[in-house]
Parts: C-alpha cells; structure tokens; sequence
C-alpha cells in the first residue's frame, strides 16, 4: 500500500474531523447559552466547561449511533470516497453558512441529508435504508418533544420546592445546579453528536475495504471526540445569543430546566442508537420553559424561524450533496 493510495483515506478523515469541529463550533452554543445568559458562567468559561464534557463522552456511551448513521442509512456498497467528500463537503459547508447567520439549525441533519443526497446522486433512492430512516424521522419528532414536556414537569415541581423562598435565596442554588445540568447536557450532545461522525468515517473505511468488519476504530472515537470538543471551545455566541435570549428570557431555575430535560432526550436517543439534533431537543425546552409560563413569553416569530431551518435543513442540504457528488465527478 503506498503512500499516494492512503491520500484518498486520509483526505476524507481529515475532512470528516473538519465537519465534526463545525458541528462542535455550530452547536457550542446548546450547551452554553443557558450559562451565560443566567449569568452563571463568562462566554469563555462556559464554552471550555462544555467542551471538556464533550470530550468526556466517549467515557460513557457506546457506538449504537455511529451504527445507526454508518451502516443504517445508506446501503455501504455504494459509498464511494465521491459519495463520501461530497457528503461531507456539504454538511461543512452548510454548518458555516448558518453558523454565519447565526441560525441554530442541525449539523446531525444537515450530514445525514448530505450524506443521503450524494449516495441518491450516485445509485437512486433504492440505497437508502427504510428502518435507519424511519427511526431518525420519528426521533426528529420525538426527542424535542420529550424535552419540551420533561422542561415542563421539571419546572414545575421546581416551582413547589421553591415556592415559599424569596428568589434571592432560589436563584443561587440554581446557578450552582446549572453547571450540573450543562454538564449533563454537554455529555449527551457529546455522545449523540460525535457518533455521526465515526460512523461516516467507519462506514467509509469498510467499504474501501480498509476494515474487515464494521466496527468503529478506538482512534476514530478519540479523534472525533478531541475535533468535537476543540469546535466547541472555539464558541459560537452568535447562535448562544439566539437560544439564551431571543426565544425566551431564562432565569436560573430554567436553565437547569431546559438543560436537564435535555440532557435526559439526548441519553434516551442515544441509548437507542437514535440519531438526533441536540439543537432541536435544547429548543423545544427553552420554548416549553417560556410557554408554561405564558404562551406571549415565548418570541414565536424567531422560533418558527428555526422550525423553517429546520424543515429545510435535510432537503437543501441533501441538494447540495448530490450537486456536490455531480461537480465532483467532473474533477476528479
């Protein structure tokens, strides 16, 4: 095996690391916003308090998502280094365009409809695989929706234990509770989202016949964790500043709230092998936190906003996959 032949397999995994750094930069602010925007933590201080327990996941989860994305979308013999750089071209590219606008949208969706549109471009809609596909759909749906009501119920007896306390006597103990939430949070968005990307780069590296088996390599799991947690450190406030002020003005109690509720979506769905946008599941408990209090406490112009990104997000980014796929095949 020489050199110039592992240049294909080394371009990709590079690449593949890439996406997973912007996944971390997209999404850093999921796991921030509530710490900052209750004052609990700086920007600075959140976003490494995040990215350590990013990093930390690979210690608590296995591999049943990197399954999912790696052999359970896209039938493998048709995953091809073009399918693959243009799957992956696509989600980077698709995760800074929104970065830049500031729109939390969904790296998980935005590769896995990349992913998808490049494999169709290649061999037709007969690649992709009906049960992968029709858990991630239910679980587009189900995960927000399990944290929009935890969010809720957390909340709720929250506010019993606290009722008869003055909030400067709550909110302290709130503040201290939000670092354990974000935490948390942080381990689930660590472990749902690292997966994505080993499972790309494992399927990949069967299908070039570089593994005998589909497994995913222990440097593959370090990798991509260490890429994950770097995106994260590098921050992303302008999204943070979205989700931490723009949907609904958050209070201590309800940071600990929406990033516990969340939390507790992300290990269910990952547990599962389930495939899930940790952006969608932090949304929907910020919006349920702002609508038990009053539906006018919730901004419904800026969240039916991302909802609209949201929709969009599989679709577009599943053209520019395929049109990456096409444009490829004139270059290379």
């Amino acid at each position: 095996m020489t050199a110039l032949s592992l240049l294909p397999v080394v371009l990709i995994v590079l690449i593949a690391l890439v996406f997973a750094f912007t996944n971390g930069l997209h999404d850093a602010a999921n796991s921030t916003a509530t710490l900052v925007s209750t004052h609990v933590l700086s920007p600075r201080k959140a976003v490494a308090w995040a990215a350590l327990f990013n990093f930390a996941a690979f210690l608590v989860f296995g591999t049943a998502v990197a399954g999912t994305i790696g052999k359970g979308l896209i039938n493998l013999s048709v995953v091809t280094t073009r399918v693959v750089f243009a799957a992956l071209l696509g989600a980077v590219g698709w995760n800074i365009l929104t970065w830049i606008l500031g729109l939390p949208t969904s790296s998980s969706h935005a590769l896995i409809g990349a992913y998808a549109g490049a494999a169709i471009a290649k061999a037709g809609t007969a690649v992709l695989i009906g049960p992968g596909w029709l858990k991630t759909v239910i679980f587009i749906f189900l995960a927000p929706l399990i944290g929009l009501i935890l969010a809720v119920a957390f909340v709720s007896i929250a506010a019993r234990i606290a009722r008869k306390r003055p909030p400067d006597q709550v909110n302290p103990w709130f503040r201290k509770l939000t670092l354990v939430s974000s935490c948390l949070y942080s381990l689930g968005h660590g472990g749902n989202d690292a997966q994505k990307t080993m499972g790309i780069i494992a399927g990949f590296l069967f299908s070039a016949g570089y593994l005998k088996s589909f497994e995913i390599p222990l440097w593959v799991v370090l990798g991509t964790y260490a890429a994950l947690a770097l995106g994260t450190l590098a921050g992303g406030w302008q999204i943070a500043k979205t989700m931490g002020q723009k949907i609904t003005k958050l209070r201590p109690v309800d940071g600990f709230c929406a990033e516990t509720a969340s939390a507790a979506s992300l290990f269910l769905s990952t547990f599962l092998g389930a495939p899930v946008s940790t952006t969608h599941v932090i949304t929907g408990a910020i919006a349920g936190l702002g609508a038990s209090r009053r539906l006018s406490a919730v901004n419904w112009g800026v969240t039916l906003r991302i909802v609209r990104a949201w929709i969009l997000t599989i679709p577009a980014a599943g053209l520019v996959g395929g049109v990456l796929y096409f444009l490829l095949g004139l270059v290379l």
